[in-house]
């Protein structure tokens, strides 16, 4: 497993002198958000699409990844002629508040131990927090009101949150296979891969840099974790099945990779230790967890969308397990509710969770139909 320092690289970025004040009390002095655009911005400054990514996602959703090589994550979904057409939307994209990619988070230098990183004195950060920051972010690149936050998962969290916190500031809202709150079963899952992390005997308390180590058996097992709930067992079986490596024959070696998604599951891990930082992990997971909109509003969810001219497309998987369709007809009701103009559609697919991420036409179309009913309501041309 590598085992190398994680890699310093330039990213796109601003920095907010004033700091943030965040929900668990403590207060940045400064932060810096990184993020990338695609598109031109129109003169009225009203085509702005904010992207919103997901746990292990980042800024670049539209282009080959600087740090792995890979393409773009969305490249689906943001481009010209695609459903979030950059041809006609100024799309944004930043890297969360608490992320590695730029962003401030458990990486960068910390306000009180000048020259360190935070490490796992990052204070706690909340979805709501990575929104502020985001607010930032748009009120500096001068856009007074979104004509769309779209995300999927974690991404769809912080859309929910930008049409609570900023209702006048967001013409439409996609939130995307999530949920209002994070349940349980969620956290349940996030648990086994942080306990992955702190076995880890490269971990070092959360100051492995030190060491010059990262902790990447514990963050490959947790990636592996959470990559399970991402599919469902219709993929898995499809693109694995039982088969074993090299062949149906049975060797005398009891352990290695001998199943075909073993060694898919791997991959998966010991890429994501190359360019994901496993104090990020940690914040972050703990942000998706903290996550309940209704808590923040008395116990109703509809108390959260009271009054909001947002228009909303609430879509769901019909296979997805970790988000599953009932948690977006619960958001629905909600918005119904609270007098909102909302829109729901559950797409049927096998893919799991990770069907926003893949090649599903229907999903494709109900989002650049959306968009574009909206940009008519819109007045965009």
């Amino acid at each position: 497993m590598d085992q190398s320092p994680f890699p310093e690289i330039a990213h796109l970025h601003e920095t907010f002198t004033e700091g943030l004040d965040l929900d668990c009390g403590a207060h940045l002095a400064q932060i810096d958000i990184a993020y990338r655009t695609y598109g031109t911005l129109n003169a009225d400054r009203s085509n702005a699409v904010l992207v919103c990514h997901a746990l292990t996602g980042d800024q670049y959703v539209a282009e080959t990844h600087p740090l792995t090589g890979k393409p773009a994550w969305w490249g689906a979904m943001v481009g010209a002629g695609k459903p979030v057409d950059t041809d006609r939307y100024f799309v944004i994209c930043s890297n969360v508040l608490g992320g590695c990619m730029g962003s401030t988070g458990p990486r960068s230098r910390s306000d009180q131990n000048v020259g360190e990183p935070w490490g796992t004195l990052f204070p706690p950060v909340t979805i709501q927090d990575m929104v502020r920051a985001q607010k930032k972010l748009i009120d500096r690149l001068g856009i007074s009101r979104l004509f769309a936050v779209i995300g999927g998962s974690m991404g769809g969290m912080q859309a929910l949150a930008w049409a609570s916190l900023f209702p006048e500031s967001v013409f439409a809202a996609v939130p995307v296979a999530t949920a209002a709150h994070h349940s349980a079963q969620n956290i349940a899952f996030h648990e086994v891969g942080r306990q992955a992390i702190f076995a880890d005997p490269d971990f070092h308390g959360g100051r492995y840099w030190a060491h010059g180590v990262i902790p990447a058996r514990g963050l490959a097992v947790a990636r592996m974790t959470a990559h399970i709930t991402y599919l469902s067992e219709a993929a898995l079986t499809r693109k694995f099945g039982r088969r074993l490596q090299g062949g149906d024959v049975l060797s005398p070696i009891l352990f290695g990779e001998r199943f075909a998604v073993e060694s898919y599951l791997e991959h998966q891990g010991s890429s994501f230790v190359r360019r994901f930082d496993a104090n990020s992990y940690l914040c972050i997971t703990r942000a998706m967890d903290f996550f309940d909109l209704a808590a923040d509003h008395g116990g109703s969810l509809g108390a959260a969308f009271r009054g909001s001219k947002t228009r909303f497309l609430l879509v769901s998987f019909s296979s997805d397990w970790l988000f599953p369709t009932a948690e977006s007809r619960t958001i629905a009701r909600a918005l119904n509710q609270a007098a909102a103009n909302v829109s729901f559609v559950e797409i049927v697919s096998d893919k799991g969770h990770d069907a926003f991420l893949l090649d599903e036409p229907d999903f494709h179309r109900t989002i650049a139909g959306f968009l574009g009913g909206a940009a008519e309501a819109a007045g965009l041309a």
